[in-house]
């Protein structure tokens, strides 16, 4: 399967308990096939993948994850795909990531001179749980830039490193650090804007912890976020502080809202949200911590110690030395 369009491949991993909304995906593939090879790496159930197969037929290359070692199976079908991709450039996508023509072009485009590209997603509608979690992404841009479900990578690169750490609950970061580790470069696409599905309101629910439990590998934040809960506690007893402090924050997510022209994507009322987050993360923080004190966190029945390796041990290892080598294809 060729896609001359745009010269790169599109991998997607994928495990579905229930075809809810295959319907939809299923065109949202094939409005990719025209421009990019398509990897599909199923690992839901056989009756399942059984389905997927047949109803993408002649749109994707549908493959069970092939073994990788550790815990977090999301980078086993990241790899099987890396492993069967047919171009150097690969869009990485989580399979509720919805890309229209320009921003996948210019994901494409932007690896010709990076080696990993890190684009900005939003969700496409707006549940209050949904307009929740924007406040973490307006948040996340004023400081930097937000982490995305989906990712550009050279292939090459990566598989030079030897793929990347099966271990890490923070995918995504793990394999820009390991790239960047390698002497790759990383681009941020912050004015790209790539749509997203929400979740349900459950699954929101249910990665609360865990999405903080992503913070124990960048400390300073971890340390920031950790005196949040503490310093609201002091600010009850004082409204004028608290109020200060609950419009710095909404100030600052307007900051990344209307930085790299979020204004386009984002509702003029996304920041009146991002407290709400704050006081989440407050709270769960410290939940996150204590999980890290039991052994880790719990990830689709999996106990997950580690946040992401930091990017001064993975420079210190070289290729033969990781436990993770990428098999040949």
């Amino acid at each position: 399967m060729s896609a001359p369009a745009l010269g790169a491949s599109y991998v997607m991993p994928l495990r579905w308990t229930e075809n809810q909304g295959v319907d939809e995906l299923t065109g949202y593939l094939r409005r990719v096939a025209e421009l990019m090879a398509v990897i599909v790496v199923d690992g839901s159930s056989d009756v399942l993948f059984e389905d997927h197969r047949r109803r993408w037929a002649g749109i994707a290359d549908v493959r069970r994850p092939e073994p990788w070692p550790g815990r977090n199976g999301k980078v086993a079908g990241v790899m099987t795909g890396l492993r069967y991709a047919q171009h150097d450039r690969v869009v990485i996508a989580d399979d509720d990531v919805r890309y229209d023509t320009d921003s996948l072009a210019e994901v494409v485009r932007a690896l010709e001179e990076a080696d990993v590209v890190r684009p900005q997603n939003f969700f496409l509608s707006l549940p209050w749980h949904a307009r929740w979690d924007t406040g973490r992404s307006l948040l996340n841009r004023a400081f930097g830039s937000d982490y995305p479900g989906t990712l550009g990578v050279r292939a090459g690169v990566l598989r030079d490193r030897g793929g990347y750490s099966g271990e890490a609950l923070f995918e995504n970061l793990e394999l820009i650090r390991t790239v960047v580790a390698g002497g790759g470069r990383e681009r941020r696409l912050n004015d790209i804007f790539v749509g997203r599905l929400p979740p349900t309101a459950r699954h929101f629910a249910g990665q609360r912890v865990r999405q903080a439990y992503d913070d124990l590998a960048q400390p300073g934040r971890l340390l920031l976020e950790l005196c949040l809960l503490p310093l609201a506690i002091f600010a009850v007893a004082r409204p004028r502080w608290l109020v200060a402090a609950t419009a710095l924050v909404v100030v600052a997510a307007e900051s990344g809202r209307r930085k790299a022209h979020g204004e386009a994507v984002f509702p003029p009322t996304s920041a009146l949200w991002a407290p709400l987050w704050v006081a989440e993360r407050a709270l769960c923080v410290w939940l996150a911590l204590a999980a890290r004190v039991r052994g880790g966190v719990t990830y689709r029945g999996n106990r997950v110690s580690l946040a992401a390796h930091p990017v001064r041990a993975l420079r210190a290892l070289q290729p033969g030395d990781l436990p993770w080598l990428i098999g040949e294809r």
